[in-house]
C-alpha cells in the first residue's frame, strides 16, 4: 500500500485547515482508499451528512485516482454523483476510485464509492477531470506533504 502525499492547506487532505476533513489517501496498484467519518458539523438533516461533504469527499479521491493512474493532478471538469442512501455522522465510511480513461492526456474519467462500515454503497460517483496546466503546477507542488513519487514535477505524463 502506498501512502499519498498530502496538503497544507486543502479542505479535504489539509493538515493545517483546522475546518478541513484532514483525510489521508492509500494507493493499491490503480486503486485509492482512504475512511472517512463524518462528524455532527457534517449534517444536513438532522442525523443525516450533508451530500456536499461527500461530494467534495468523492470529488477528492478522483483527483488522487487520476494522480495515480496518470502521474498529472487535475482539476474537476464534471462529476456526477448518485446518493443510494443516508450516511450518518459518526459511522465510518470506507471511499474508493480508480482511473477509467485517459483520453490521450488532455481529459481522464475516474468512478468512486462510498461505502458504509456494513459495505451498503452510500453513494457513487463518476468524474471528467482536465489536467492541471504545467505552469499551475510548480505552486502547487510547493503545497504537498509527503512522497511526492506519485506525480511528475514537469507535469507531463509518464507513458
Amino acid at each position: 500500500m502506498t501512502h499519498l502525499p498530502h496538503t497544507r492547506s486543502c479542505f479535504v487532505c489539509g493538515e493545517s485547515n483546522i475546518h478541513g476533513l484532514r483525510l489521508r489517501f492509500h494507493a493499491e496498484e490503480q486503486r485509492v482508499h482512504t475512511r472517512f467519518t463524518p462528524r455532527a458539523e457534517h449534517i444536513g438533516f438532522k442525523g443525516v451528512t450533508h451530500g456536499g461533504i461527500l461530494a467534495t469527499v468523492l470529488d477528492e479521491i478522483m483527483v488522487w485516482a487520476v494522480a495515480v493512474g496518470t502521474r498529472r493532478f487535475a482539476y474537476c471538469a464534471e462529476m456526477t454523483v448518485r446518493f443510494q442512501r443516508p450516511a450518518k455522522p459518526d459511522e465510518e465510511l470506507l471511499v474508493t476510485a480508480e482511473l477509467v480513461t485517459n483520453r490521450r492526456n488532455k481529459m481522464f474519467e475516474a468512478k468512486a464509492e462510498l461505502r458504509d462500515a456494513a459495505g451498503q454503497v452510500v453513494a457513487t460517483a463518476t468524474g471528467k477531470y482536465l489536467p492541471v496546466p504545467a505552469d499551475e503546477l510548480p505552486a502547487m507542488l510547493t503545497e504537498l506533504i509527503g512522497d511526492l513519487g506519485v506525480i511528475e514535477a514537469s507535469g507531463a505524463a509518464t507513458p
